[in-house]
């Protein structure tokens, strides 16, 4: 093979793989926005056992709420059905979500969001957050690692 050839086989190689790479961060989105919405429709309609599937099951899970860390998905179902028992209403604002990959197989979501939380017999009100998310490819899905919500003043 002549020179000229090979740097053209070698710039179509090249080209080729940059199409997969592109595919492979779209697929990803997608995948990951899809298990968000699923989170976040479980989370309203105070499916435990759907938020039990979506969260990570490691003793690693982190959840940040109230200024503490809620660490396991054992403890976060807990924290989640006494949470439940009062108002908790969560309103992301899904044109903004913004998809970063850490590395492969890790991904950090981002979104502006509505949280209408409250305590059982407490008046709800509405307060603003930036969500943060992490979600990690496990060997059949992705899951739900870290939740860390930031108040907005």
């Amino acid at each position: 093979m002549n020179g000229g050839a090979f740097a053209k086989s070698m710039f179509a190689a090249v080209l080729l793989l940059v199409a997969a790479l592109s595919v492979a961060r779209a697929g990803t989105e997608d995948d990951v926005r899809a298990l968000f919405a699923k989170f976040i429709a479980a989370q309203n309609s105070h499916d435990l056992k759907t938020v039990g599937e979506v969260l990570l099951d490691s003793p690693q899970f982190l959840w940040v709420t109230r200024n503490t860390p809620v660490w396991g998905r054992d403890a976060a179902l807990k924290r989640f059905e006494e949470n439940y028992k009062g108002t908790w209403l969560l309103e992301p604002k899904f044109d903004e979500v913004k998809i970063t990959e850490l590395s492969p197989g890790a991904v950090q979501l981002f979104v502006p969001a509505v949280f209408t939380i409250a305590p059982a017999g407490q008046t709800a009100q509405p307060r603003n957050f930036l969500l943060t998310q992490i979600y990690v490819r496990t060997n059949d899905s992705w899951k739900l690692a870290t939740i860390l919500p930031f108040p907005v003043p």
